[in-house]
């Protein structure tokens, strides 16, 4: 199992396409949304700034990339090559290697969140607290874990050619409903009652806790772990399923 994992290491390091867009795209997302803004005027409903509220929405958005869009496509692609079920006769464990996948998806997402943060330090001179900018780094990544389960059962779900329309509806959607793009506070009324049910919604909340120095809402916390666990639930059952045709 150690092996697959540094094999998904290596794979994940050297696609630089995919480190583009997970690494870099988040940062200039970023600039380009609160380039012009200062860092005065509040964001309607919080007590923070355009270039603070933003700059953990983006990072959310980044690791999103990364352990969503990165597990569902690869998944299914090496079923259909038959990479999957030639693994399944060696003695690597189910479970090894969904942690393999999850791995690789999750040293990406790291660089990703560090990177905005850095950007939005510098370019836009956010300042917080030591234990804020360790906190913030630690939610966002261990969050992250959640969409990491839905693109593992994404990729068992899809076959190689539905995968990436699929993947990319779901990703956007979440994104732009959840409030990443911009804030949920400008959405219509009815149009926020269901963001606030998105697990995009309870996770970029978490950060925005940490950046307030509140404690993380238990419904935040509870959507999360509820989606968590349909979602790894749903991947296990799709993977035992896909066990069976096999």
């Amino acid at each position: 199992m150690n092996s697959l994992i540094r094999l998904e290491l290596t794979r994940a390091l050297r696609n630089r396409k995919f480190l583009f867009f997970s690494v870099l795209y988040p940062s200039i997302l970023f600039l380009i949304i609160a380039g012009k803004a200062d860092g005065v005027t509040k964001v309607d409903g919080t007590g923070l700034t355009v270039p603070t509220y933003m700059m953990v929405s983006m990072a959310s958005f980044g690791a999103l990339t990364a352990v969503l869009m990165g597990n569902s496509e690869r998944i299914a692609k090496e079923r259909e090559s038959g990479w999957v079920r030639q693994l399944r006769l060696t003695s690597l464990p189910g479970r090894g290697y969904v942690l393999a996948k999850t791995a690789g998806a999750a040293v990406v997402s790291l660089p990703s969140i560090v990177v905005v943060f850095v950007v939005a330090a510098a370019v836009k001179q956010v300042r917080l607290e030591a234990w804020q900018w360790l906190a913030l780094t630690g939610a966002i990544w261990a969050g992250s874990l959640v969409f990491a389960a839905l693109g593992v059962a994404i990729g068992y779900l899809a076959s190689g050619d539905a995968v990436r329309p699929i993947t990319m509806i779901i990703y956007f959607g979440l994104s732009m409903l959840g409030g990443l793009w911009m804030p949920s506070t400008a959405f219509p009324r009815w149009l926020q009652n269901i963001a606030e049910w998105l697990p995009t919604h309870a996770y970029a909340a978490l950060g925005r806790a940490i950046e307030e120095s509140q404690a993380p809402h238990a419904k935040d916390l509870a959507i999360l772990v509820v989606f968590f666990a349909l979602f790894a639930g749903g991947a296990a059952w799709l993977y035992r399923k896909d066990t069976l045709k096999a």
